[in-house]
């Protein structure tokens, strides 16, 4: 049986494949795994998992990072979500037996956090804005494709699953440079982010705590990503 895996970001997508995918591509890499490379948001997680499925993916997974919404969560956690949260307030479950293995596969490893994951289908920057949102819905983390991917998979009648690991802690705001920066694809141009900090060279100490952040969610994503066969497999 075929997995479909979808990612947003070239961080996410290099803990999965060496291959140099561009935004749009699916592409498989392995006998019963595809990859999407979707871009940032829902808008492309629910065109990129509308592809996997054409391309014959049975078991769907979002696979990345997200912002902590609870205080409890710290950058590197992983959470599983049991549902997903959509912006109208929509709720999808992911499915709970594949759930329970992953669990029984990674829990000796990992703390393992269970919960909501909310959808945003823009960048929360503030930390009083994910704040709000926690006390709002419950949900523990955010992020802004994993809700799109399960509203296709329920569509579809496939079983799917939200491997998320945490990047920015609920008290960090996201620096300016980095919103700064996004393109129309939510990835960070260098360039601009360079040229930012050049006016605003304040900005330096939080780029560089959240990138000390991003790179413990990377790196649990690559210990998971060594077991992606058991994972597979329920």
């Amino acid at each position: 049986m075929t997995i479909g895996i979808l990612v947003a970001l070239p961080e996410e997508l290099s803990t999965l494949t060496r291959l140099k995918l561009v935004q749009g591509d699916c592409v498989s890499i392995a006998d019963n795994i595809l990859l999407a490379f979707a871009g940032a948001g829902p808008v492309n997680a629910e065109r990129a998992t509308h592809l996997l499925i054409a391309k014959g993916a049975k078991k769907l997974i979002s696979w990345g990072c997200a912002a902590a919404l609870s205080p409890q969560l710290k950058p590197g956690d992983l959470m599983l979500a049991e549902q997903l949260l959509s912006e109208q307030q929509q709720v999808f479950d992911t499915d709970p037996r594949w759930r329970k293995r992953l669990h029984e596969l990674l829990d000796k490893q990992f703390p393992i956090s269970n919960g909501k994951l909310a959808e945003s289908s823009h960048i929360v920057s503030n930390s009083s804005d994910k704040h709000n949102i926690y006390r709002q819905t419950g949900a523990i983390a955010l992020d802004m494709e994993s809700c799109a991917m399960a509203k296709v998979a329920e569509q579809s009648n496939l079983p799917c699953l939200a491997i998320r690991t945490i990047a920015d802690p609920v008290s960090m705001s996201v620096p300016q440079a980095v919103t700064q920066a996004l393109n129309g694809q939510g990835q960070v141009e260098i360039s601009k982010l360079l040229c930012f900090l050049a006016t605003h060279p304040w900005e330096a100490p939080g780029l560089i705590k959240l990138g000390l952040h991003f790179h413990a969610a990377q790196k649990t994503l690559k210990i998971i990503a060594k077991q992606l066969n058991e994972i597979i497999v329920f």
